[in-house]
C-alpha cells in the first residue's frame, strides 16, 4: 500500500480549539513536572542524583569531565542543546561552604566547558550561574551545582515564549559524546 504525504496536519478530536497550531508533545518534561528523581531530604543519602551520578559510567550518568573534586554533566531537562552543571562530588549544600581546591576546580571545569561548547557547537555566548536555595530557583537546593548555557544569536523564538517548549535538535547520550570529544585535555 502506498502512503502519500500531504500538506495537511493531522487532525485529533479533543485537543482543543481548531488554531492551525501543531503541537509538540514534550512527555520527557512531566518527569520534571512530577519532581522524579528529585531527593527525599537534604542528605547525601536522601537520594541526592548529584551523588549517584558518579557512580555510574560516563554514558548512563550523562558525564562530560570529571576532575578530582567535581564532574561536568549534562542536565536532565536542558534549557539549550549542551546545558551542562558542573557539580562537586561532594554533597554541599551553599557555595561558601567548598573548599579552596573545590572552588578552583569549579572554576577549572566551567572554562573547560566553555571551550568543549564552542568547539563543539559553536556557541556564541553563555549564562552561567548558581541557584542558591529553593527560593532562588534551585531544584536541588541540597547538593551545590553551577549551570553552563550555552547561547546562540536567535536562539529564543516563538516556541518558548508562546507555546512554553524548548525544541532540542539532539539526544543526550549524542550531546554528551560530542561535548565529551571536544573536551580540552590537559
Amino acid at each position: 500500500m502506498l502512503h502519500t504525504m500531504t500538506s495537511d496536519p493531522e487532525q485529533q478530536n479533543g485537543v482543543g480549539t481548531q488554531d492551525a497550531f501543531q503541537r509538540l508533545w514534550t512527555p520527557h518534561r512531566m518527569a520534571y513536572i512530577q519532581g522524579e528523581n528529585k531527593p527525599t531530604g537534604p542528605g547525601a543519602g536522601d537520594g541526592c542524583p548529584f551523588c549517584s551520578i558518579p557512580e555510574m559510567s560516563d554514558e548512563d550518568g550523562l558525564i562530560v569531565a570529571r576532575g578530582n573534586h567535581v564532574y561536568a554533566v549534562l542536565n536532565l531537562y536542558p534549557y539549550n542543546g549542551g546545558h551542562l552543571m558542573v557539580v562537586p562530588y561532594r554533597h554541599v549544600a551553599d557555595y561558601t561552604e567548598l573548599s579552596t581546591a573545590e572552588t578552583v576546580e569549579l572554576g577549572e571545569l566551567t572554562k573547560q566547558a566553555m571551550v568543549a561548547l564552542r568547539t563543539a557547537s559553536g556557541a556564541h555566548g553563555f549564562n552561567i550561574g548558581m541557584n542558591q536555595g529553593t527560593v532562588a530557583g534551585a531544584g536541588i537546593a541540597a547538593h551545590l551545582h553551577q549551570h553552563i548555557v550555552p547561547r546562540w544569536g536567535g536562539d529564543t523564538n516563538f516556541m518558548p515564549v508562546v507555546g512554553h517548549t524548548k525544541v532540542l535538535p539532539q539526544l543526550l547520550g549524542d550531546t554528551r559524546k560530542m561535548l565529551a570529544d571536544a573536551w580540552p585535555r590537559g
